[in-house]
């Protein structure tokens, strides 16, 4: 194993081995073992009791985040003339069709997020190749395929993001920055597990949520009592 850096070293000390931490003891920890020197991103690491094989155990949904994820969203607004101007008012980063189509196909994609309307799905299906693997193809089920092109791009602005479960039958995403109080770290993560909550398929036997963690980018994880989410 590779050595600890000193940081790194004091990370590991302030956790307790074996320990489930409450929420506000973690979003209060996840502050203290971050010696990063940009702002780190707090991410969370869900682990549930599904099997993601089966299509009716597929856990994806979208959440907005009281306070927001704390990241620049680039959004891309693919839309029909007559909705230009109501994505540049949204605070669309870059609006048309397509030339952006052209850029993608030619391997641009210095983008976070795509907002589109169903007519224009058609063409955005032969850049699948290119925006499946990064995770930016439009989806109705997220709202990035909507006919309330404004609407969706203002969401997104404000902190409204889409997640889904990997095959491992994990769910991993950022729900904030270091430098957000405890209290907003608490605040997101307790936002994120209720909608996690509210998507447990039927069909899942057993445990639904095996384990969560807190962690921030380069830190260690951060195990939280499940039963504390609610406090």
């Amino acid at each position: 194993m590779s050595r600890l850096t000193k940081n790194q070293k004091l990370a590991f000390e302030k956790i307790e081995a074996g320990k489930s931490y409450s929420l506000k003891e973690a979003a209060k920890l996840v502050k203290e073992i971050t010696f990063t020197k940009f702002d780190s991103s707090v991410d969370i690491d869900v682990r549930l009791g599904v099997d993601p094989r089966k299509a009716n155990q597929m856990v994806r949904g979208v959440v907005s985040l009281p306070h927001g994820t704390g990241k620049q969203i680039r959004v891309l607004a693919l839309c029909t003339p007559d909705k230009e101007a109501e994505a540049k008012e949204a605070g669309a980063d870059y609006v048309g069709l397509d030339e952006y189509i052209e850029k993608i196909k030619g391997g641009w994609t210095d983008i976070d997020v795509i907002i589109t309307m169903p007519a224009i799905m058609g063409k955005i299906g032969a850049l699948g190749r290119v925006l499946g693997p990064r995770g930016l193809m439009p989806n109705p089920k997220s709202g990035t395929v909507t006919m309330e092109v404004g609407k969706a791009v203002a969401e997104v602005k404000q902190g409204k993001i889409d997640f889904k479960v990997d095959k491992y039958g994990i769910v991993h995403t950022s729900i904030g920055k270091v430098s957000f109080s405890e209290d907003k770290i608490a605040d997101n993560a307790r936002e994120f597990m209720a909608t996690i909550m509210k998507l447990k398929p039927t069909s899942a036997k057993g445990t639904y949520v095996k384990s969560v963690y807190l962690s921030s980018t380069m830190s260690p994880g951060i195990k939280i009592d499940t039963r504390s989410i609610d406090e």
